[in-house]
């Protein structure tokens, strides 16, 4: 099921706690933070339940029925760990649709023993949340759309950060060009100047020699620096 939801770098299989303990699986979410999920579910003695007649067998099977579930409960909570980066709940899986439906409609068996206060064992004191096929698809397909939402912000993120350095760079580009306009402006500005010193000495020559006038100013266009 975690293969046909999940890309492969968003779960683990076999996943090992720095004390040794083993989950069956997690799901790697935003930061590197991880749900356990575990399925260490027995169907013994629900097989039993469902198949005993005699009444008294079935009160001491029940009991040992709700015993092994709380017992999984636990088993479940004890993946649990933040300082190891792990999410503050876990998803303990059922594998079976009849028995999760039993839990929900506070029926085991159709024996009429009451699970309710398993399931709210579970949620309210041991952050475990109880799954089965059906509804662990539903998680995990909220789950994808959860890192698939929180990918596009990753990367709505990226581009406005690159936009900003683009921004600033046009800032510094148009910095430059502005002391570049300046510079070429001094630059016509000289050019013109020595120019029209050029001609009064031509003027000068003209005097002396009684010769025509050879040099016309060539005068240049400064550039404007308000044009857009």
């Amino acid at each position: 099921m975690l293969d046909n939801v999940l890309p492969p770098n968003r779960y683990k299989l076999q996943y090992k706690f720095n004390d040794g303990d083993i989950v069956d699986a997690v799901v790697i979410l935003d930061k590197g933070k991880m749900l356990p999920v575990d399925s260490k579910f027995s169907l013994e003695n629900y097989n039993r339940l469902v198949e005993e007649r005699d009444k008294d067998k079935r009160e001491l099977i029940v009991r040992a029925f709700k015993i092994d579930l709380k017992n999984r409960i636990d088993e479940t909570a004890k993946y649990i760990r933040p300082s190891e980066n792990t999410m503050d709940y876990a998803f303990m899986f059922i594998p079976s649709e009849a028995i999760y439906y039993d839990l929900l409609v506070n029926k085991v068996g159709a024996t009429g023993t009451s699970s309710r206060d398993l399931i709210e064992y579970a949620f309210r004191e041991k952050n475990v949340i109880i799954v089965s096929p059906t509804t662990f698809m539903a998680y995990l397909q909220t789950v994808l759309q959860g890192l698939r939402s929180l990918q596009i912000e990753e990367q709505a993120k990226e581009i406005q950060i690159r936009v900003g350095e683009l921004g600033r760079h046009l800032g510094a580009y148009e910095t430059y060009m502005q002391k570049l306009g300046a510079a070429l402006g001094t630059t016509v500005n000289h050019f013109n100047v020595a120019h029209k010193e050029l001609k009064k000495v031509d003027k000068d020559v003209v005097k002396i020699a009684g010769n025509t006038a050879k040099v016309e100013p060539l005068l240049l266009d400064k550039p404007n620096l308000d044009d857009d």
